[in-house]
């Protein structure tokens, strides 16, 4: 019985075999790795993967696909994990000692960014992500200071992550065609990010992109003077998708800094 895609959980399912061995291609699956695959939906990139891993993990929300694949698959194979990837604790997956996660998926494009920022709390147990994602949040997610899509989700990301987009994937890869294009990305963690406490890089950030069209001065006011902005090395008059990364964390260091003193 064919499986009905359902709009509530952004599903869009994935069937074309090029696009699929060229993402496989792109993880480049090792005996051995410790794999978690989010929303495996029918199991086509499942089925890729475990072609070469002896055993991998899934997290899937809805019991039907679960159902079909703990038919398809034995225990010692497929682990499955029933329920919300926003809510699951990636660090009880086992791995072998000397190795960390590699995670992969076709995101849900409706929760995309929470699943992306709840991920950031195990970017430190974790090797690389390879994700599908909507095109236009994998070029917000690379864009760089000066771009017009450059604001939250750059800074937010680019603070944990090195990220590329390997490659664009047309609607016609998918059973619903979605109406935008995808695109693979690639998202390796940084080892050691800058100093900053994320919280305060949060608050910073989502202040500064509040109002895009004004200047940094003025979006930030009442949270940091002008000279406390120029200190940071930020030109007050410039907008806030003219400032870097690690401005933004210079700006969040200083704040965090006057609030203990």
């Amino acid at each position: 019985m064919k499986h009905i895609a359902r709009k509530r959980f952004g599903q869009n399912f994935l069937h074309d075999d090029h696009v699929l061995n060229s993402i496989t291609e792109s993880i480049a699956p090792r005996v051995g790795d410790a794999m978690v695959e989010i929303g495996p939906g029918l199991g086509a990139m499942t089925e890729q993967l475990l072609r070469t891993l002896p055993q991998m993990h899934v997290v899937e929300l809805d019991r039907d696909l679960v159902a079909r694949l703990e038919k398809a698959y034995t225990r010692e194979k497929l682990v499955i994990h029933a329920g919300d990837a926003l809510k699951f604790d990636f660090s009880t997956i086992p791995v072998p000692v000397g190795q960390k996660l590699r995670v992969v998926g076709n995101l849900p494009y409706n929760i995309s960014s929470p699943l992306l920022f709840h991920l950031t709390e195990f970017a430190p147990l974790v090797q690389d992500q390879h994700f599908m994602l909507q095109k236009e949040v994998v070029e917000r997610m690379v864009a760089e200071p000066g771009s017009k899509v450059y604001g939250r989700l750059s800074v937010m990301l680019q603070w944990r992550y090195q990220m590329a987009l390997l490659f664009v994937v047309p609607p016609e890869a998918f059973d619903p065609p979605p109406k935008v294009d995808s695109a693979i990305v690639r998202m390796i963690p940084i080892a050691e990010p800058l100093p900053c406490d994320a919280a305060t890089l949060e608050a910073v950030v989502q202040k500064a992109f509040s109002q895009r069209r004004k200047v940094i001065r003025n979006c930030l006011a009442g949270m940091f003077t002008e000279e406390q902005i120029a200190a940071a090395g930020i030109k007050p008059t410039d907008r806030p998708e003219m400032v870097a990364m690690e401005a933004y964390v210079a700006l969040a260091n200083s704040l965090s800094a006057r609030n203990s003193a």
